[in-house]
């Protein structure tokens, strides 16, 4: 993804989502399948692989609110028609003949965002409409108290459950027989419709949709505002019940709070927020491993918040074998992130190397699970110094997640570290073949030439590499050593005091530059 993003709500430029804070990755977000799966039609994507794209579709199209319509289309073609005034037509999904949570399931498959969790051997291609959301996701937001106000973009269907207006509407007995079950209770068709942009619904089918209720009886509530505050805002019901603000995820834009309620008084808005934990919103009662792995994704995609993890470490026991074995690759992946790499071997010892890389990290899938743990694995192991071992484990998982170029860059970081660099050489220009930009190998490409004396290709290649990032540490490391190995000193010494200059605690490069006065 690039990091520049147009505001069309404010006409104006900025990083994008995410960006913020000293969180800018320039030009390196990927942009994965799960990104696409909402933001397009369904992609053709390359397994084993993080962003690899072998062809795009141009748009939104009628299946993935509809499912699958070769049978409709066949169907009709040979003239077997239903009349659907009476009946439902089974040949093609019509949502609005859908029960309401699996209704509700259509819209917030992409209109709920959040930490979205997959289920075991799901993906983001397996829901089609009509189909069990929870089955194949759960999708966790975290709750706070004394928060109310506060939303992230979407979350439009979360904050409508919450509301007083939804509860009290869904009758889910209605249900039994009805062509039209979304009618018995208030959901997202109630205020639009899919086939008419929000931009050019009037104001009035809106406020319809709260009078077709609030009919300004006493049963049914009378409207407690001023009869001049009314007039002025032209008894819009959704600016007072729905007003539009900012969300806490997305700069410059603004969204109508779902969440339908009586106006807040200032003195609840700025009540301190406290954090209660994550909650799923399209799963009742998700599981332990579930749960685990929604706060192990919170900490590693959203917040580096060590909550995250003690909460997970709760939900994953490793008392027993069989214990471990299923929570192996999340017991992995905490580990991974606390740095704890003897917990990992002891893991490992456990269950044994043989059966941990023959029987239980063997898998193939859309979202590489087994490959990354193969891979944390492997560094665990180099940050250990145990090269050979880090090799076997890197390489097994290239195998199951071929298109991922920082697993074979790793391969080429041993190759380097067991002094067979021509191997590694040929490992890093096979990245550069299928990712030319791919700054990490050309670094390393640049640092091979060098110590195998072709230093015309190496400061090419960092020159290559500074373009695409020219605060780059480890790629500044290098020039500098180049230019020492040049016995140019002086930009050697600029080059380091670049690298300090962003990351003052860099002990490397206060040591070499240290070491440059007593050359000079």
């Amino acid at each position: 993804q690039m990091p520049m993003t147009y505001y069309t709500q404010k006409g104006k430029w900025d990083l994008p989502p995410g960006f913020e804070n000293g969180f800018n990755t320039r030009f390196s977000r990927k942009i994965g399948l799960e990104c696409m799966s909402c933001h397009n039609s369904l992609p053709d994507f390359a397994q084993g692989s993080e962003n690899k794209f072998n062809a795009l579709p141009e748009g939104i199209s009628c299946e993935r609110c509809h499912g699958p319509g070769s049978i409709h289309v066949q169907q009709r073609s040979t003239g077997v028609n239903v009349d659907t005034s009476k009946y439902i037509d089974y040949s093609i999904v019509n949502p609005g003949k859908l029960s309401i949570d699996l209704q509700f399931d259509v819209c917030q498959r992409c209109h709920l965002q959040g930490n979205t969790v997959l289920k075991d051997g799901k993906s983001f291609f397996d829901f089609k409409p009509g189909m069990k959301l929870s089955d194949h996701m759960s999708t966790f937001l975290p709750r706070y108290k004394n928060a109310d106000d506060q939303f992230i973009m979407a979350s439009h269907s979360d904050r409508l459950k919450q509301s007083k207006c939804f509860i009290n509407s869904f009758k889910p007995e209605t249900e039994s027989g009805s062509l039209h079950p979304y009618k018995n209770s208030l959901t997202c068709v109630t205020c639009h419709n899919p086939h008419v942009s929000v931009k050019v619904t009037g104001k009035e089918i809106f406020n319809n949709a709260c009078k077709n209720c609030h009919n300004n009886s006493k049963e049914n509530g009378l409207c407690t505002e001023t009869e001049s505050r009314r007039a002025k805002i032209q008894d819009n019901c959704v600016s007072c019940h729905m007003p539009q603000s900012g969300s806490i995820d997305i700069p410059h834009v603004s969204v109508h709070d779902h969440y339908i309620r009586k106006p807040m008084k200032k003195e609840e808005v700025q009540k301190v927020k406290e954090f209660i934990g994550l909650y799923s919103v399209n799963e009742k009662n998700p599981s332990d491993y579930t749960k685990a792995k929604a706060y192990i994704q919170q900490y590693d995609k959203f917040e580096y918040n060590v909550v995250y993890l003690d909460s997970a470490k709760i939900y994953l026991s490793d008392k027993t074998d069989e214990e471990l074995k299923k929570n192996f690759e999340l017991l992995v992946h905490l580990s991974f992130i606390r740095q704890e790499h003897e917990q990992i071997l002891s893991y490992l010892k456990r269950l044994g190397k043989e059966t941990v890389l023959n029987n239980i990290l063997v898998h193939k899938s859309w979202d590489n699970q087994n490959a990354w743990t193969l891979y944390r694995i492997g560094e665990t192991y180099y940050a250990k110094g145990d090269i050979e071992n880090a090799y076997i484990y890197y390489t097994k998982a290239d195998g199951l997640s071929p298109h991922n170029p920082e697993f074979k860059n790793k391969i080429g970081a041993t190759l380097m570290a067991k002094k067979n660099v021509p191997q590694a050489i040929l490992i890093f220009e096979s990245i550069l073949r299928e990712d030319p930009k791919f700054i990490q190998a050309i670094n390393n490409l640049g640092y091979a030439n060098l110590i195998s004396g072709n230093t015309v290709e190496a400061e090419e290649l960092y020159n290559r590499a500074l373009k695409l990032d020219p605060d780059y540490e480890s790629l500044l490391m290098n020039v500098a050593g180049l230019y020492i190995y040049k016995q140019n000193y002086k930009q050697a010494e600029l080059t380091l005091k670049r690298v300090l200059k962003n990351n003052p605690k860099n002990a490397q490069a206060q040591q070499v530059l240290s070491q440059l006065k007593t050359l000079k």
